[in-house]
Order: structure tokens, then C-alpha cells, then sequence
């Protein structure tokens, strides 16, 4: 049994509703997104699989007919509204519901807040943050008139433990973790909404790369007086994977594995660590509330 069961076996209550119930998925055209349309595919679910660019579809277009998956692939860009709506209204006219809500997309961002330009400090947070609020608010009016909806944020170790050269990321991967929190403190009990967090360490994905590749500066991602810094960060990070005793980094595999299981679950943690790393990672954070369900209850307690 591998650490992400062992974290599940205590609670997790699978739901077997006769009803097929259809998920959303945001940025699926690559890593945990395209990995979670095929696990929730492969799992009895109706996919909406999403993306912001359509040509980049073909790796999962011939997943789904070589398996026979019900996954149908929609255009949606998180950081344009209208984009968003577009899609919801798909599904809805389709189904007439939407039951999950995987809040996926989202791009690194290594950089230093000095050397980073306005542009990029609105992209990362828009891409980051406001596309998540942007999705659940699309989908919020549909799941409060069924009186039941599932959301799910993939976060970040980040939005719990701000990190060298990623404060602008882990920013607003933070910003995500107080919106859940808030919105979690009011939809679930009087709308039966559920909402989680589902927080990865590291990721073998092309996340990493792509955040290099968008940050660069004439061919650095620091310079001056922070190069210094930033090589020091950058071999940490290569010594950590090669000598860590637990694993650093996970496959967009396992990590939509995680994803599925808090899906499947009738009573979902408010968040997750997806590998032992993680959690050794955030435990001065969270050893008192592991899965954020203490605090969600003292503010509901305090507020309402």
C-alpha cells in the first residue's frame, strides 16, 4: 500500500450513485490534468476535459479512443471569462449538471519579485489564482441549485510554505488556500458543496520546464547580486531529489490518483499532501489540522 492509500484507508467512503456523475477539468492537455481525464475516465466518470489550446489535444484524443473513454475535449482558458462561461454552458446544456470541478490549470514561476515585470506579476496570478475563482464561480449557481457539487483545487505545497524565487507562485497558490477556506465555511453545509485542496510536492511533469521557459530573462531567471542565490537554490533542489530517503518528485499519475480518491470520497478533507515528502514539507503548518477540517469547523463556529 503505497502513502497516498495509507492517508485514505481511515476515512474515505466511496460513493456508488446509480446516477454517472460528470467532472470538469481545467488544463488537461498535459501533465496531472491529462492524467486525472484518463483516471476519472477510466473510472466511470463523464470528463469534460478542458485547455486553453485545442492543438495540443492529440496524445489524449487517441487515449480516449484506444480505451473507449467518455471524455469529450472543450476549449476553455482559465484567464478569460467568457472562455469560461462558454464551457460550463456546454456541459449544462448537455447534462444539465456538473458534479465535480477540478480546478487543475495553472504554470510555474521562478523568478524574483525585483527582476519580474508587471505583466508577468498579473499573469501568474491570474493564471494561478483568478482562473480557480473565475471556474467555481461559473459553476457555483449549478451546484447550489442541485443542492450538490464537488471542488477541487490543485494547489501547491507552495500555498502553504512560500519557497525561494516562487513567492510570486506560492502567492497565489496561498491565495487559493484562503479562498477555499472562506468559501468551504459556508457552501458545503447549507448547499451540500464540497471543496478541497489537493496539494503536490514536486511534479516529473513539463510544469517545471514550462516555468523556466516563461521566466527567463536573456537566458537567466536571475541576475546580478541574486545569481548567486539562485544557482545555490537550483543545486539544493538537484541534491534534494538524489539523495532525499523519500521520494521528491511524482508523476502526474500519482498524483491524479490522489485526486480521484478525493472525488470518490462521500467526506472529503479540506486538504490534502499528496506524498510524504509533502507533508514533511508543511508539517509545522498542519501537524495540528492535518486536513484542514479543525479550522473550517472553528470558523464556522466563530462566524455563523
Amino acid at each position: 500500500m503505497n502513502w497516498s492509500e495509507c492517508s485514505f484507508q481511515f476515512k474515505c467512503q466511496y460513493n456508488f450513485k446509480k446516477m454517472k456523475r460528470n467532472v470538469l477539468i481545467t488544463g488537461t492537455s498535459t501533465g496531472v490534468g491529462y492524467q486525472s481525464a484518463l483516471l476519472f475516465g477510466e473510472n466511470g466518470f463523464k470528463v469534460y476535459a478542458t485547455m486553453r489550446n485545442l492543438k495540443k489535444a492529440d496524445a489524449l484524443k487517441e487515449q480516449i479512443t484506444q480505451n473507449n473513454l467518455d471524455i469529450e475535449i472543450l476549449e476553455l482558458d482559465v484567464t478569460k471569462t467568457a472562455s469560461i462561461k462558454s464551457a460550463v454552458e456546454t456541459i449544462i446544456d448537455k447534462d444539465g449538471r456538473i458534479d465535480v470541478l477540478v480546478n487543475n490549470a495553472g504554470a510555474g514561476f521562478a523568478k524574483t519579485t525585483e527582476q519580474s515585470s508587471e505583466d508577468e506579476i498579473r499573469w501568474v496570478t491570474e493564471v494561478n489564482y483568478l482562473g480557480t475563482v473565475f471556474c467555481t464561480q461559473a459553476v457555483l449557481p449549478y451546484m447550489r441549485k442541485q443542492r450538490a457539487g464537488q471542488i477541487i483545487n490543485i494547489t501547491s505545497v507552495g500555498g502553504l510554505v512560500g519557497q525561494p524565487f516562487n513567492e510570486l507562485y506560492c502567492g497565489a497558490k496561498f491565495a487559493i488556500e484562503g479562498f477555499a477556506e472562506g468559501l468551504a465555511s459556508y457552501v458545503t453545509d447549507a448547499f451540500n458543496i464540497n471543496i478541497s485542496n489537493v496539494e503536490p510536492g514536486g511534479i516529473s511533469t513539463e510544469f517545471m520546464n514550462s516555468a523556466v521557459d516563461k521566466t527567463k530573462t536573456n537566458g537567466q531567471l536571475a541576475s546580478g547580486e541574486y545569481l548567486p542565490i539562485f544557482q545555490a537554490y537550483l543545486e539544493g533542489n538537484q541534491k534534494r531529489a538524489e539523495e532525499s530517503e523519500v521520494q521528491v518528485y511524482q508523476t502526474g499519475r500519482e498524483v491524479a490518483e490522489v485526486v480521484l480518491k478525493v472525488a470518490q470520497n462521500d467526506n472529503p478533507p479540506m486538504r490534502i499532501r499528496t506524498s510524504q515528502w509533502a507533508e514533511e514539507l508543511c508539517e509545522l503548518k498542519t501537524s495540528a489540522d492535518p486536513d484542514g477540517t479543525k479550522l473550517v469547523a472553528q470558523v464556522k463556529s466563530s462566524f455563523l
